[in-house]
């Protein structure tokens, strides 16, 4: 792999569970940087990363991450090598410390030299800032720190690709600030699946909205927050001919619609433009 080739490049990938069609002609290519993976509940997100993590094997198209394919065994073995993958929900062995249980992680990730591989799960758990609870039980953990936990289990080797799957639920504003502190600064390919428009609006330059299983836009995030310009205006009532309003915190209300008669304009959020893309793609789906 030079130095222009992708990180990841996905080509025309279809994924059928029985007779639900969770994937359909997704294509797209990663080249570096922190990509947000963008959509609703149940859009296809999940079932994406499981391909790319090599957990899943697509119906149709193709796959190949680091410069190998995936449906070659050898070539699959060696990506795995190279990837960092966080699941929506990661089961924990009963009675494991953190430390423990990060330790037995780099075992599983072919870590043999025991000092260097202490070496290694000592620094993702100070990057992560659990090193006050190294020696502590898992099941003694808040949700947010075993979230942080499952993190610590992706970073293992520095990963040259790291595919992370809703890294931030359970986790306060100052470790979600950590978190993304993390990921900027680690050089690597990564592609960051949420619903959250905060997660992406603060750590991503570029964002593939993803939804009913198709690449919906993919490009910079400036771009999308870009097609919500003159559709998101502030009024003293609530306007029922909006798409979505809610009470703001200095009494008015912020509106976002195609609809509006000489209204206060107001700059858009990448969570306005998506709320609009949505509503695009339902009214799309409801005329086919």
């Amino acid at each position: 792999m030079t130095g222009h080739d992708p990180t990841a490049a996905v080509t025309g990938v279809m994924k059928r569970f029985r007779r639900t069609t969770a994937l359909e002609a997704v294509t797209f290519q990663l080249f570096g940087g922190v990509t947000g993976l963008l959509g609703p509940n149940g859009a296809g997100k999940t079932t994406l990363l499981r391909i790319m993590a090599t957990i899943l094997t697509p119906n149709e198209g193709e796959v190949q991450l680091l410069g190998r394919s995936v449906r070659d065994a050898g070539q699959r073995t060696d990506v795995r090598r190279r990837l960092g993958y966080l699941p929506q929900e990661l089961d924990y062995p009963r009675g494991f410390t953190v430390f423990g249980f990060v330790d037995y992680m780099a075992i599983l990730k072919e870590w043999d030299d025991r000092r260097a591989r202490h070496t290694e799960v000592r620094r993702v758990i100070d990057a992560l800032q659990l090193t006050d609870v190294a020696a502590k039980k898992i099941r003694a953990l808040s949700g947010g720190m075993r979230r942080r936990l499952a993190v610590c289990q992706a970073l293992i080797g520095s990963p040259q690709l790291l595919l992370l799957d809703e890294p931030t639920t359970g986790l306060d504003p100052e470790q979600r600030v950590n978190l993304r502190t993390v990921l900027s600064g680690m050089g690597a390919t990564i592609l960051l699946s949420t619903h959250q428009t905060a997660d992406v609006e603060a750590l991503c330059d570029r964002v593939i909205v993803l939804d009913k299983g198709r690449v919906r836009f993919d490009g910079q995030v400036v771009d999308l927050v870009a097609t919500a310009e003159g559709s998101v205006w502030m009024d003293d009532e609530p306007d029922p001919r909006a798409l979505a309003h809610w009470r703001t915190g200095n009494s008015r209300y912020r509106h976002v619609g195609r609809e509006h008669v000489g209204a206060e304009l107001v700059a858009p959020s990448l969570e306005d433009a998506y709320l609009l893309m949505r509503e695009a793609t339902d009214d799309a789906a409801a005329t086919t």
